[in-house]
C-alpha cells in the first residue's frame, strides 16, 4: 500500500481538529475521551460508554451528532422495551380499493447513529435485537433483509452492572462494541468551568460541523493509513496472548485484532501520520480488550479486572519476537 502524502493528510487532519475542538467546547474537561470517541467513529466502530448516571454520556453523544451531521436517534432502554420498539415492525394497511397488506414501518434503529441510552436496562430478549444491526448493518424481518443507512453507529450509555433494575450484555453484543470507554465524575475545575459559564449546564451551539463529504473523505483516508507488517504480527500476538492468560476463563475473539488494528489506523491518522506505529495499538488496547475477556472466578477474589489483565498482556507481550 503506498504512503499517504502529507497533502493527502493534511486537509483531513485540520477537519478532525476542529471536530475535536468543537467536542472539546462543548462537553469540558474530557479530551482524552473525546479523542477516542471520534478514533471510533473513524473505525466505523460502535462504542459503550460506561459510568454512573448524570456524567455526560448522552450529551457526548448528542454533540457528535450535530458536530458530524449525522441522523440521530435515541432510545431509552427499559425493562418492557420490545426488539419491535427498536428494529421495527409490520402493520397491516388498507389500501384506496378496499384491499389490506402487510406494511413494513422501520424503527428507530434505521438512521446514521443510535444512542441506546442505559442499554443493559433492558431485557436480553431486547438487547438481542442489535446484533444484526452492528454487525450486518441490516434489519431481517419476515425473510425480508433491509440494509441501514451508511453510515451506521451504535453509540450505547450503560450503567455499571452493580447498580439496581440492570442486565448484564451478552458477550456475543459485547464483542460487537469496538471500544468500552469508562466515563468518570469531572473534577472540581471541570464543575467549575461549568456552572461558571453555562446557566442550568446547558451546551453550547458547536460553531462547526463536518460535512458528509468531508466525513466520507476521512473514512477513505483512515482505511488507507498503513499497517506495517511487525505492527500488524504484534497485534496478532496481544491477542493470541489473553488466550490462556492467568485470571481469564476466554480470550479475545478475531474482532478484537480487526478492532485494534483499525482504531490504531485511526489514531494514527488524528496524529497526521501515514503509517500506524506501535504507541498507537498501545493507545487503543485497554478500550478494545476491557470488555472482551471473560475472567474466571480467581480474578475476583484477587481482585483483579479486566483491565488488570489487558494492561499485563501489553506489557509482557515484545513488539519483536
Amino acid at each position: 500500500m503506498t504512503l499517504l502524502s502529507p497533502d493527502e493528510i493534511a486537509p483531513v487532519k485540520q477537519d478532525l481538529d476542529r471536530t475535536l475542538a468543537a467536542l472539546d467546547s462543548m462537553l469540558l474537561g474530557r479530551p482524552a475521551l473525546h479523542r477516542l470517541v471520534l478514533a471510533g467513529i473513524l473505525a466505523r466502530g460502535h462504542i459503550l460508554l460506561e459510568g454512573l448516571p448524570g456524567l455526560g454520556k448522552t450529551a457526548l453523544v448528542t454533540a457528535l451528532a450535530k458536530i458530524l451531521e449525522l441522523d440521530a436517534k435515541r432510545i431509552q432502554f427499559t425493562p418492557d422495551l420490545m426488539p419491535s420498539d427498536i428494529v421495527g415492525s409490520h402493520i397491516l394497511e388498507t389500501r384506496p380499493d378496499g384491499s389490506r397488506e402487510m406494511a413494513f414501518k422501520p424503527g428507530p434503529v434505521f438512521c446514521n447513529l443510535l444512542l441506546a441510552d442505559e442499554i443493559n436496562r433492558a431485557s436480553p430478549k431486547t438487547q438481542s435485537a442489535l446484533l444484526e444491526t452492528m454487525q450486518e448493518r441490516s434489519v431481517t424481518l419476515m425473510g425480508v433483509t433491509r440494509p441501514l443507512p451508511e453510515p451506521f453507529f451504535v453509540l450505547a450509555s450503560q450503567n455499571p452492572i452493580e447498580l439496581e433494575g440492570t442486565y448484564p450484555l451478552p458477550e456475543a453484543q459485547t464483542d460487537r462494541f469496538l471500544f468500552r470507554l469508562h466515563v468518570g465524575s469531572p473534577d472540581a475545575a471541570t464543575l467549575t468551568a461549568i456552572i461558571s459559564s453555562r446557566a442550568q449546564g446547558k451546551m453550547p451551539d458547536p460553531g462547526f460541523s463536518l460535512s458528509k463529504d468531508a466525513l466520507a473523505r476521512a473514512f477513505d483516508t483512515a482505511s488507507r493509513v498503513v499497517l506495517p507488517e511487525a505492527v500488524a504480527a504484534w497485534i496478532g500476538r496481544l491477542v493470541a496472548a489473553t488466550h490462556g492468560a492467568e485470571h481469564v476463563k476466554y480470550g479475545a475473539s478475531p474482532r478484537a485484532a480487526i478492532a485494534l488494528a483499525e482504531s490504531a489506523r485511526a489514531f494514527a491518522l488524528l496524529d497526521g501520520r501515514p503509517s500506524v506505529g506501535f504507541d498507537d495499538v498501545r493507545a487503543v488496547a485497554l478500550p478494545v480488550l476491557n470488555h472482551r475477556l471473560v475472567l474466571d472466578y480467581r480474578a475476583s477474589l484477587d481482585g483483579v479486572t479486566s483491565e488488570d489483565v489487558a494492561q499485563r498482556i501489553l506489557d509482557s507481550v515484545p513488539v519483536a519476537e
